[in-house]
């Protein structure tokens, strides 16, 4: 599987112009290059354990694996940017989460959503999903591995 070293600095530089790249943030931000041994990202794919391979206050990059549907998840200050691997999967977003509760900061999680738009993803796309909409897979056929860059707005 081939993976892309610079899709993370893609999504920031895609991100800058809409303003969710804040320079403040910039000083707690890695300011060497970054390498993630395949090794490392392979495993962390194929298990689902050990996929945040690197996170801080203004950038999240991540691996993901899903086997199953997932519950309504709504990030206020985190813009997701997903590029999918392998599987298929149909993945709403928008709409209205239904029993909405705050799982953490700046997190919440919902049962379901009300009249979202059904988005059907597959090996190649990417999907952007901006901070504060409600986002939930709801058929996954897999494994479905993707790779998250998640862009973080300053408070």
């Amino acid at each position: 599987m081939k993976k892309s070293p610079t899709f993370a600095l893609l999504a920031l530089l895609a991100c800058a112009p809409l303003g969710l790249v804040s320079a403040a943030s910039a000083a707690d931000v890695p300011t060497q290059v970054i390498q993630f041994d395949h090794t490392r990202v392979d495993g962390a794919l194929a298990t689902g354990v050990g996929g945040g391979l690197q996170l801080n206050p203004l950038y999240k990059v991540m691996t993901s694996r899903r086997v199953a549907p997932g519950v309504v998840e709504i990030h206020t200050r985190d813009t997701d940017v997903f590029y999918i691997l392998e599987g298929t999967a149909t993945f709403v977003t928008g709409g209205t989460p239904v029993d909405q509760t705050l799982v953490s900061p700046n997190e919440y999680h919902a049962k379901s959503i009300t009249g979202g738009t059904e988005h059907h993803l597959a090996k190649g796309d990417v999907i952007i999903i901006p901070h504060g909409t409600p986002h939930q897979f709801t058929v996954i056929n897999g494994p479905f591995l993707y790779f998250v860059v998640k862009v973080t707005q300053p408070e």
